[in-house]
């Protein structure tokens, strides 16, 4: 039997090759979405991983994660990129490689019993740890993915 927490893991170097392939040459202060850089965007992500480590964490412990996010995705967001506003764009760089690190160590260190008693959400909701890491896979290998094939074919086009 394949171990989950690995299948996960999997899943999320998965959908971050894909997007790191899709950044890859796209200048730091490029504005990718509205009122968004590259930069900002790398803090966004950023925050998603932090907030959901946190949350692995906390279950692993037996303890009540925290919801940062329970005011709303876009609230989260904006404080998630202001939080790193001050900060340069390598270190935002390293800081997205080394939050996806602490993520999958976190799953790594999660018993396995624990991966399907139900956790709460850092944006509220309770479910599995699947369907919470899943929500991240889904966010950066389908969501964000397809918006920047979007962009990157309507760049070429200009």
């Amino acid at each position: 039997m394949t171990d989950k927490r690995e299948e996960l893991i999997q899943r999320l170097d998965a959908a971050r090759a894909v997007l790191t392939e899709l950044l890859a040459d796209i200048p730091a202060e490029t504005e990718i979405y509205p009122s968004w850089t590259l930069r900002q965007f790398y803090a966004h992500l950023t925050g998603w991983d932090d907030v959901v480590t946190a949350a692995l964490k906390a279950h692993t412990v037996g303890q009540t994660p925290a919801t940062p996010a329970v005011k709303g995705v876009d609230a989260y967001n904006a404080e998630s990129v202001a939080t790193r506003s001050t900060l340069d764009y390598e270190r935002i760089v390293r800081e997205w490689h080394l939050a996806r690190e602490q993520l999958k160590a976190a799953l790594r260190e999660l018993p396995l019993e624990k991966l399907d008693v139900p956790v709460l959400y850092p944006w509220g909701p309770t479910g599995s740890v699947e369907k919470m890491v899943g929500v991240l896979i889904w966010h950066e290998g389908t969501e964000h993915t397809d918006e920047l094939r979007a962009w990157l074919e309507k760049q070429a086009a200009a």
